[in-house]
Order: C-alpha cells, then sequence, then structure tokens
C-alpha cells in the first residue's frame, strides 16, 4: 500500500474519532444545560407548589433525555438512568438479527458467547419494535468503509437510555503501530462516543475492510447477500457527494426481529 493511501486512510480515522468525540462533547453539554434547569426547578419549587408541579414534569423528561446521552453519568443521573435489560438469551447460542429495510433484507449472525451483553440487549430492543421505523443515518465512503443504524432520532445522538459493556474487543487481533485493527467487510460493531462502556444501540454495518481502533464492540457477521445490499449502499455514496453523512439511497428499518439460531 502507498504512504499517500496509508496517510489519507488515517486521516479518515482522525476525522471519525474527531466526530465520535464531538457527540460525547455535545451529550456533556446537554447534562450540563439540565443540571442548570433542574437547579432552576428548584427555586421556582420554593414559591409554589404548582409550579414545581409543572416544571417538575418537564425537568424529569430532560433528565431522562441527558441520563440516555450521557457516557459516564453522575451520581445523582444515575438513579434516573435506565438499566440494561435482565439477561433472557441463552448465552451458548447464536442469534439471527433480521432487518427488513427499504434496501433489502440485510441479516447478520450474533455469538453469544463471545458478546452475550449485546446480544440480548439487541434481542430485547427488537422484541419491542425498538429499531422499527429508524434510518440508518450515516454513511462514510472515504478511508472508513460503514452504514451506521440504530438512533431512532436519526441524527447520531439517540440511544436506549442505557449503556451496555464493551465485549470481544480481542477478536481482531493486536492493534499495529497505527493503533488500529482491520475491521473486515461484514463486520458489524458497536457505536460509541468515544469512551468505554457507551455503547448503547446504535451499530455500524462495515462493507469494504476498514482500519479503526479496537474499541468498538464487533459483535456481528453479515450474510453474503446482505453484504452486498450494504455495498450497494455504499457504491451510491453519501447525499451531496461528501465522504460522510446521510447515504444517497435512504435505508429505513422497517421491521427487525432476532431469532435463536
Amino acid at each position: 500500500m502507498s504512504s499517500s493511501e496509508q496517510r489519507r486512510r488515517q486521516l479518515a480515522r482522525e476525522k471519525f474519532e474527531r466526530q465520535q468525540k464531538r457527540r460525547e462533547e455535545a451529550r456533556l453539554r446537554t447534562r450540563r444545560i439540565t443540571a442548570i434547569v433542574a437547579a432552576s426547578v428548584a427555586v421556582v419549587a420554593v414559591v409554589g407548589v404548582s409550579a414545581f408541579v409543572v416544571a417538575g414534569k418537564d425537568d424529569g423528561k430532560k433528565n431522562d433525555a441527558a441520563a440516555s446521552q450521557s457516557p459516564e453519568p453522575t451520581p445523582s443521573e444515575s438513579e434516573s438512568k435506565a438499566p440494561a435489560p435482565p439477561m433472557t438469551i441463552d448465552k451458548k447460542a447464536s442469534y439471527t438479527m433480521s432487518l427488513g429495510t427499504s434496501q433489502g433484507d440485510i441479516a447478520f449472525t450474533m455469538d453469544a458467547a463471545k458478546t452475550p451483553q449485546t446480544a440480548n440487549s439487541f434481542k430485547a430492543l427488537a422484541d419491542k419494535g425498538y429499531f422499527d421505523g429508524t434510518k440508518c443515518h450515516r454513511l462514510t465512503t472515504q478511508g472508513i468503509f460503514v452504514l451506521q443504524c440504530g438512533d431512532p432520532k436519526g441524527d447520531g445522538t439517540g440511544g436506549p437510555g442505557y449503556n451496555i459493556p464493551d465485549e470481544n474487543l480481542t477478536a481482531l487481533g493486536k492493534a499495529g503501530a497505527d493503533g488500529a485493527v482491520t475491521f473486515p467487510a461484514g463486520t458489524v460493531a458497536m457505536a460509541n462516543t468515544g469512551q468505554p462502556g457507551t455503547g448503547g444501540s446504535q451499530f455500524f454495518l462495515v462493507y469494504k475492510d476498514t482500519k479503526l481502533p479496537p474499541t468498538y464492540t464487533p459483535f456481528g457477521k453479515l450474510d453474503k447477500a446482505s453484504l452486498k445490499a450494504v455495498e450497494k449502499v455504499g457504491a451510491a455514496g453519501v447525499e451531496g457527494g461528501a465522504g460522510d453523512g446521510a447515504p444517497k439511497l435512504a435505508v429505513e428499518i422497517k421491521k427487525a426481529t432476532v431469532k435463536k439460531v
């Protein structure tokens, strides 16, 4: 590989990491604003009970939203942060997640023995229709090659209100001198804020070998037909011709199901 190509890929990885960092900073800003709002509500509460009740309901919603976006909740937030779903899957089994999308069916297999928390969370979310009607909001076509999905907001900031731990991080081998490992085409991995243990519901589908730091949980493998479907989306490019943004071929998840193999 030429040095210019290596440099281009390195810059793409750095851009990806900066974007993840900016998302985390946005979440932290939201948390700080929420704390200010909460303090204001407490002052209003001294004036009158009726004002506190109205503002309190509003504030509770904002706290929930902030907690769902916070990578590391403070002690005051941890009580309102939703717990991860209880473990109900068979940790010795494999599961298939099937996505009926506007660009065809996409399916991948999850090995519960290697990523039990991730597989369990995805089954719980799929069972309650969490992914239904959501869009894959992000496509990258330069340096790294992924289609990112799983955000109910569609802007990269949404999540289920809880975090799951990182798993299986050594599966793709030891990082090289550039600090990266190769995520082979067909890999399905968790997105995060750039901090440990901040996975939620967002995930990305790798449609071409991609080098990234080994900090993203690899938990699934696309079948051949599904990889082709994602490759088609990648080949169509990003809206406006950029290298990172909404895919030109819109991908809406109409129905998501998880079943034991």
